[in-house]
C-alpha cells in the first residue's frame, strides 16, 4: 500500500501510494482455497461468499435492538454497521486478493474490536485503576482510539503485523467474557456464553489449520477452512456483542428499573435462533398494549 522512495533532491523520506497494490493478486496473502476455480472473476469463491452473514444479519440485529438503542444509546448500531464493513471488505479482499483489500479487511476488524472494547470492556478490568474513576470509561475509550490509530498506521506500513495484532485482541475479549460469566446466574446467558467461546475457539482452530496445514487439507479435498472461519467468527462476534450489551445494562443500570432479558428470534423457545437483548420495562409496556 505504501512504498518509500529516496531521492537526491529531497533528503527526507517520502511516502507515496503505489497503485499497483490495488491490483488483483497484489497481496502476499493467499489462502488455501484454489484461486479462480468457480469463476474467472472471483479469486477465492468460497472465502468470498462465506462473508454473507456479515451482510445479512446486522440489519436484523439493528431492528431487534432498536428498543435497546433508544434506552442505552446508539453505540450498538455502530458495531452492527462496522460488522457490515468487515464483511464487505473481506469479500472484496478474497475476490481480488489485492493488498488494498487485505488492509481494508484487517483494519475494519481492528476498529470493530476497539469500538466494542471502548463501549463494553468491564470497568473493573480497566488499566491504571480507571474503573474507580467517574470518567474511567472515557479515558479507556481514548486509550482504545489511540491504540486503533497506532495499530492502523503500523498495519499499513507493515501489513505482516496485522494478523498477530488481531489474534492477540481476541484474548482480552474472551477474558472479559469469562470474567462477566463468573458472576452470572441466568442459565440462558451461561449457555450462550459457552457457545460463544466455543465458536471462537473453533474459529481460531480453522484459521490456524488453513494457514499452517493447507497442504494436508488440500490433499483431502477440503481447502475451505478459512470460509468456515468466516461463518464461525461472525457467529461468535455477534453473540459476544449481544452478551456484552446485556452485561452493560445489568452492571451499569442497577439503580434503574430497567433490567435486560435475553430473547431469541423468531421464537423465544428456540435457543438456536438469533439472540437479542430486550429491556424488561419494554416487555411490560408491550404486554399492556395488547
Amino acid at each position: 500500500c505504501i512504498t518509500i522512495q529516496h531521492t537526491e533532491e529531497l533528503p527526507v523520506t517520502m511516502l507515496l501510494i503505489d497503485w499497483e497494490n490495488t491490483y488483483r493478486g497484489s497481496s502476499p496473502v493467499d489462502w488455501c482455497e484454489e484461486n479462480y476455480t468457480f469463476s474467472p472473476h472471483i479469486a477465492e469463491f468460497v472465502n468470498t461468499f462465506s462473508n454473507i452473514l456479515f451482510i445479512v444479519f446486522p440489519p436484523i440485529l439493528m431492528y431487534l435492538h432498536h428498543p435497546y438503542s433508544q434506552h442505552c444509546g446508539k453505540g450498538i448500531h455502530l458495531i452492527w454497521l462496522l460488522l457490515i464493513m468487515v464483511g464487505a471488505s473481506s469479500a472484496y479482499f478474497h475476490a481480488t486478493l489485492s493488498l488494498l483489500g487485505q488492509l481494508l479487511d484487517e483494519v475494519s476488524i481492528l476498529w470493530v474490536i476497539m469500538a466494542a472494547f471502548s463501549m463494553w470492556f468491564p470497568r473493573n478490568m480497566f488499566p491504571f485503576r480507571w474503573g474507580k474513576l467517574a470518567d474511567g470509561r472515557k479515558k479507556f475509550s481514548y486509550l482504545c482510539l489511540s491504540a486503533a490509530i497506532i495499530s492502523t498506521v503500523l498495519g499499513v506500513v507493515q501489513p505482516a503485523v496485522n494478523a498477530f495484532i488481531l489474534m492477540t485482541l481476541g484474548v482480552p475479549a474472551v477474558w472479559g467474557m469469562i470474567h462477566e460469566l463468573k458472576s452470572e446466574h441466568d442459565p440462558r446467558i451461561l449457555s450462550l456464553g459457552r457457545r460463544c467461546i466455543s465458536m471462537w475457539l473453533l474459529a481460531v482452530t480453522c484459521w490456524v489449520n488453513d494457514r499452517i496445514f493447507c497442504s494436508w487439507w488440500a490433499s483431502v479435498g477440503f481447502p475451505y477452512l478459512h470460509g468456515a472461519w468466516h461463518v464461525l467468527i461472525f457467529l461468535a462476534s455477534y453473540t459476544a456483542v449481544v452478551l456484552f450489551a446485556y452485561f452493560d445494562v445489568k452492571n451499569k443500570m442497577k439503580w434503574d428499573t430497567v433490567t435486560p432479558v435475553l430473547r431469541y428470534f423468531p421464537s423465544d423457545n428456540f435457543e438456536l435462533g438469533i439472540p437479542f437483548v430486550q429491556l424488561k420495562t419494554e416487555e411490560r409496556l408491550m404486554s399492556r398494549n395488547r
